[in-house]
């Protein structure tokens, strides 16, 4: 996609020339809010392409938002055999938590529960340039009851562990590392099915496009965003009441103009602020191709919550 032609500034808005629409499009001139996370990256490989998309799934499950869930996770990507240390197809996943402690105890767990249960897996390290490191491995050997064995699989230290189909590879240890979290745009639309549409596309161009970011809600889209607190209740956390249409009418400090009636939010996670703002580019462009999408926005708290930004003229490149 050409670079956006910038009609004009109208207020906070860029007003937007798309290529592929008759209609312009507005760019909120704002930023996503992100912050540090401790984040670690697994790769699965399985005899087949199925089977590994299988437990890099069920292994990245309940771990959308680390507001209500254990841990932030999802499938980066998939990974030719030629690129894996045993010669079969994989997958990549991530994992994210605040705690470094935790983070470990996440990914023992979802290793142990969710990847050597799997048909046909094995997992290894997909950050073996990451200076910490977690002795992830060392610590499920013990499930061989004593009749595990060590061994090296393409110079990598792995652990053989006897399971009822055979045997389980697991690396010795993984690592782990400061990465970014909250990268995010807001797709407003007239209607839920362009919404829909728009995010599915982003999503889409991401996954296709960019390594080293997940995209931690179901499918990659969030349709219930969050804010910090709640106006009513004791709550860490509660709907994001400006941008959703249905009490637009009720909700004086509505960010949503009359003819946006519905919401979809991306979420991006990544292995450092490059490759999410590089994700965030790719994802409003891709976006704002489908008819119906009004205007592209972000989530932040004013630079309160982290330190970092993802600008959305920077990333977009409107001048």
């Amino acid at each position: 996609m050409a670079d956006l032609e910038v009609l004009k500034k109208e207020g906070n808005d860029f007003i937007v020339k798309v290529p592929e629409r008759e209609d312009p499009v507005k760019i909120d001139d704002t930023f996503a809010e992100m912050f540090p996370m401790w984040a670690g990256r697994i790769l699965i490989t399985a005899a087949n392409e199925k089977w590994a998309l299988i437990a890099a799934r069920t292994a990245s499950g309940f771990a959308s938002s680390i507001i209500m869930s254990p841990a932030e996770a999802s499938v980066e990507c998939l990974v030719s055999a030629k690129d894996t240390p045993d010669g079969r197809p994989g997958a990549i996943i991530q994992i994210y938590h605040s705690s470094r402690g935790e983070l470990k105890h996440q990914m023992s767990l979802r290793i142990g529960q969710c990847i050597m249960t799997c048909p046909t897996t094995a997992a290894f390290d997909a950050l073996p340039k990451a200076k910490r490191r977690v002795k992830i491995g060392r610590s499920l050997r013990l499930f061989g009851d004593g009749f595990q064995k060590s061994g090296e699989v393409a110079g990598r230290k792995v652990w053989r562990i006897p399971v009822m189909e055979g045997e389980f590879l697991v690396e010795d240890d993984f690592g782990i590392m400061k990465a970014v979290a909250s990268g995010n745009m807001l797709i407003l639309a007239k209607d839920w099915k362009s919404a829909l549409k728009a995010a599915e596309d982003a999503k889409e161009a991401i996954t296709k496009n960019v390594r080293g970011v997940i995209m931690p809600f179901p499918g990659g889209l969030c349709r219930a965003g969050s804010k910090v607190g709640s106006l009513n209740y004791k709550l860490p956390a509660s709907t994001s009441h400006q941008y959703c249409p249905t009490i637009k009418i009720l909700v004086p400090d509505s960010k949503l103009t009359d003819d946006v009636n519905s919401v979809y939010e991306i979420v991006i996670n990544g292995l450092n602020q490059k490759v999410v703002k590089t994700a965030m580019g790719v994802g409003i462009k891709a976006a704002i191709k489908v008819p119906g999408v009004l205007k592209i926005t972000a989530g932040n708290y004013g630079g309160k919550l982290g330190p970092f930004k993802g600008v959305l003229k920077e990333v977009l490149n409107l001048e």
